[in-house]
């Protein structure tokens, strides 16, 4: 009896000293915010809304195919761009790679700093044939109605292009002059990996010994309702980009009359070895821009959710099995495994005598394409399936803890006051990877506000911006500038 009140005492002391602890962890955390500066930044709103009207106009189109470009729409909008920004064509000097990639310089009057860049792409992609009839204005109207413009490119990326132009614009007129030299960079072909555009950009600076302290594209943006436990809108800049890959598995053996098949054909073991996979999936780790991110929004939680982050050392084998829970959160802490085409077979009675499928990954910093191919062998454990990978990896983590990350948080907050900005890691692909080799830091951000629903018109029907949302962008790349240049 004397031994199990002694227990009892000694687990109750435990269980007190733990509570105590992560309590004191939870009260701890302190935000990593930094404390608005209003922007007294007043742009000629008109002005400015008719200009990126006008700049959906221009049907500058990414194909797959280039022989589909129409570059006399691409040679317009330049021209366009040159007759609405006459203070920025004669203060900075333009240039022009293969005729339709445009460096922007700015000089600076301290040449011992590095320069910073701002870059953006004036592309877009197609409108899905059959699909013109859904939106509710034409895609390249440009049409100003109820507070918002419409078209093509208002959110990818048009916005970004128009939106640093008119913010440089603005700060030649009011006699702004930067310390650092200013870059500013617009590719022409982003939409389909962007070599002839940004990684021509970047092959001409790097010839020239140019160096960035940070280059800033397009990325996140501040989304609403992102963050559970998170009341305010949170706005993500992209630290890193995953890797893409693209993994083929194939087959190759007897096929014959498809009346006296085999238990196992070239189909069903292809077949057998996605199932594997699909079944078996990356291990999920809360590491590198996906910790950051918890890191950043957990002080601006709910206590609950703030007292688990607060004590991740004890609770992170739970949060990652939350996180998997949905794919959003599973893409951000592991390699995912996506089969996107399958190809076997030409005749119905006849067994194919090969089976292929491809499968598209995108990796974690960290993972390399050996690896994610030892991964696929050993997992689907077929001797007879052939795999080979083909890609690039993960781009590299900038910083978070330098002035330079610090300079695009402090700029969002002056014109989003309420938002919690923090890092992450971005899914998708942009230039800003062509830009890692000659750039200390590279971050992806577009300053709008926005919501799940208008992510899924970056690309979409009824592709739109509000009118707000352009104007607070402007004033984001007008803050960044000055922020970089004191």
């Amino acid at each position: 009896m004397k031994k199990r009140r002694l227990f009892f005492r000694i687990f109750s002391g435990l269980v007190l000293i733990f509570i105590i602890v992560t309590v004191f962890n939870s009260l701890m955390v302190k935000s990593k915010q930094p404390s608005p500066k209003p922007t007294d930044i007043v742009i000629d709103e008109g002005k400015a809304v008719q200009h990126l009207s006008q700049a959906i106009t221009f049907k500058t189109v990414s194909y797959q195919e280039r022989s589909k470009f129409d570059f006399t729409e691409f040679t317009k909008f330049i021209s366009f761009l040159e007759e609405s920004y006459p203070a920025v064509h004669d203060e900075l000097e333009l240039e022009k790679i293969h005729e339709y990639a445009l460096i922007y310089k700015w000089k600076g009057s301290d040449s011992s700093k590095n320069p910073i860049g701002l870059t953006s792409h004036y592309d877009v992609v197609p409108v899905l044939e059959g699909t013109e009839e859904n939106w509710e204005h034409s895609p390249f109207s440009g049409t100003v109605e109820n507070g918002k413009i419409w078209g093509r490119g208002t959110l990818d990326d048009k916005i970004g292009v128009i939106g640093i132009l008119e913010a440089v614009e603005f700060l030649v007129n009011d006699g702004f002059e930067p310390a650092r030299d200013v870059y500013i960079m617009f590719g022409f072909d982003e939409e389909i990996g962007g070599d002839e555009g940004a990684l021509e950009i970047v092959n001409t600076l790097k010839e020239r010994g140019i160096t960035f302290d940070f280059v800033l594209d397009e990325g996140g943006a501040i989304v609403e309702n992102m963050v559970p436990g998170v009341d305010q809108p949170v706005g993500v800049v992209g630290i890193s980009e995953k890797g893409s890959a693209t993994a083929e598995l194939s087959i190759e053996g007897s096929g014959g009359h498809s009346s006296q098949p085999k238990n196992q054909t070239n189909i069903g073991r292809i077949a057998s070895a996605i199932a594997k996979l699909e079944d078996t999936q990356f291990k999920g780790d809360l590491r590198g821009p996906g910790e950051d991110l918890f890191e950043y929004v957990a002080p601006e939680m709910s206590f609950a959710m703030k007292y688990v982050f607060a004590n991740k050392i004890i609770f992170e084998p739970i949060i990652e099995q939350i996180l998997l829970q949905q794919p959003a959160t599973a893409a951000l802490i592991r390699t995912t495994i996506a089969p996107t085409i399958f190809q076997a077979g030409e005749q119905y009675n006849a067994l194919p005598e090969k089976a292929t499928a491809i499968i598209n990954h995108r990796l974690m910093p960290g993972d390399s394409l050996e690896e994610v191919k030892t991964f696929i062998e050993d997992t689907i454990e077929e001797d007879a399936i052939t795999v080979t990978i083909t890609g690039s990896e993960a781009s590299k983590v900038s910083s978070i803890n330098g002035w330079e990350f610090k300079s695009i948080q402090q700029a969002a907050r002056n014109v989003y006051n309420n938002a919690v900005i923090a890092p992450y890691l971005m899914f998708a692909g942009s230039d800003a990877k062509h830009y890692d080799s000659i750039s200390k830091n590279t971050y992806r951000f577009l300053p709008v506000q926005i919501t799940s629903e208008d992510l899924n018109r970056m690309h979409g029907t009824n592709e739109h911006i509000s009118k707000d949302n352009f104007i607070n962008a402007i004033k984001f790349y007008a803050e960044i500038i000055k922020n970089s240049n004191r």
